[in-house]
């Protein structure tokens, strides 16, 4: 099954797919860092630039159409302004490139949309039923959705994400993946032998593993058996309560970018061509690569029950 990916950013959602079976025949990312990775990583099909600028008849055909639309807009992270932020509208770029191929006689049969967690709620709940009805309204597509946590999936990491998953045929009977045991603990997946550029300072332990200041507190707590949602903004260095720091050797440090990398379910000879500040970035925006996977492959079995799959 062809598949194109918008959004792609390092290629946390793709890889899924690939390892499932599927073939990326197009992806894309306006961030150069990300494309630089994703090429590294999966080949030239990536394409750097703004999908508002790239025209509607350059796209090949597809059969699913995969993509982590910006979460920013909808993130308790940002200020959840949803549909009025300009990052927001792009779900109505999806809606229009989907609208082209149907008026071309070549409709997605599958379509899987990824998000944060409040993109259910935010505007109370308005947002996500105007996606809803968009998708099966104006598009006629079957819908299932379902928040997904990493941590359910062999991850341990908790992260808990939106997933939308649409389908042509409206035979098509889906059910999300079922949980798995978690076998793995953080410290599992710690790296040895970390450049002392991690460890944190005696000057700024105290800072880091403070429980907050004036009206904020929260508990900071280091060495979790499952790690906390990973940000975009790990480079900056939260406190103890926003990112996860680790005792070694009696020092506390923060996770290397490679460590990162495993708490998204990458493997080791997955390429990190770029800064530290940019991997931090890119595994704090991707999408984990086991709960990718999981639902890929019970998407496929949906396609091959109902005869599609190719």
């Amino acid at each position: 099954m062809d598949v194109l990916s918008l959004f792609c950013g390092c290629g946390g959602l793709d890889k899924g797919f690939l390892e499932a079976g599927y073939n990326i025949i197009w992806a894309n990312d306006f961030d150069k860092y990300a494309v630089q990775t994703y090429r590294e990583n999966f080949g030239d099909h990536v394409v750097l630039g703004d999908i508002n600028h790239i025209t509607l008849e350059s796209l090949p055909d597809f059969d699913v159409l995969i993509g982590g639309f910006p979460c920013q807009p909808f993130s308790m992270m940002g200020e959840e302004k949803g549909f009025m932020d300009a990052r927001g509208t792009l779900f109505f770029r999806i809606v229009e490139i989907i609208k082209y191929k149907i008026e071309q006689n070549n409709k997605p049969r599958v379509v899987v949309l990824e998000n944060v967690r409040r993109l259910s709620t935010h505007d109370k709940g308005r947002t996500f039923k105007t996606i809803l009805r968009i998708l099966e309204m104006d598009l006629g597509y079957k819908v299932f959705a379902k928040v997904l946590n990493s941590a359910d999936y062999g991850i341990p990491h908790t992260r808990n994400r939106t997933y939308i998953v649409c389908f042509a045929n409206d035979d098509a009977q889906f059910s999300f993946p079922e949980k798995q045991e978690l076998y793995l603990s953080l410290q599992d997946l710690l790296e040895h032998n970390v450049d002392d550029k991690y460890f944190l300072s005696d000057k700024i332990l105290p800072t880091i593993l403070s429980d907050g200041t004036g009206g904020y507190k929260s508990k900071s707590e280091i060495d979790l058996k499952i790690a906390r949602p990973l940000c975009a903004t790990m480079a900056k260095m939260h406190r103890a309560c926003q990112d996860n720091y680790v005792t070694q050797n009696s020092r506390v440090r923060r996770l290397t970018p490679r460590e990162c990398a495993r708490l998204q379910g990458f493997r080791d000879d997955f390429v990190i061509p770029v800064s530290d500040s940019q991997a931090y970035k890119q595994f704090g925006n991707a999408v984990t690569v086991n709960v990718s996977q999981a639902v890929a492959e019970q998407i496929k079995k949906i396609l091959l029950d109902l005869g599609e799959w190719k």
